[in-house]
């Protein structure tokens, strides 16, 4: 059995939703997703990152890593990081992760638990 809320805590709920996707935070967060989303180059270097990362993990737990791979996997790195659109879009998601713990803090010292690791436990 599947517990309900009331009607008022629905509405509670609704409006924190709301109100988090309405932040600053998430507003820049989604703008930057969107700009990212948009861009192929930026989206190709992640795609690229991702698969030599993935390779050079695999070569790692074979035990035959080379410097030149090494080399790769810091080359793609740098470009990465002087990526306007996904240094930005890093940003904005770093600061979208802080500004929920602020708000988790805020909820689990008014109720007086640990809001966080109450609800992260609910969806395990």
């Amino acid at each position: 059995m599947q517990p309900t809320l009331t009607t008022t805590m629905q509405e509670a709920t609704q409006s924190l939703i709301d109100n988090l996707l309405a932040s600053e935070a998430f507003v820049r967060y989604q703008r930057a997703h969107t700009r990212l989303s948009a861009d192929n180059d930026a989206r190709s270097l992640l795609n690229q990152l991702s698969q030599l990362q993935a390779h050079f993990r695999q070569q790692q737990a074979n035990g035959g890593v080379t410097q030149a791979e090494i080399n790769s996997v810091r080359e793609l790195q740098q470009k990465v990081q002087r990526n306007q659109i996904i240094m930005a879009y890093a940003q904005s998601q770093q600061e979208a992760v802080n500004f929920l713990r602020e708000i988790n803090n805020e909820i689990s010292q008014l109720l007086g638990i640990d809001f966080a690791a109450l609800a992260n436990h609910a969806t395990c």
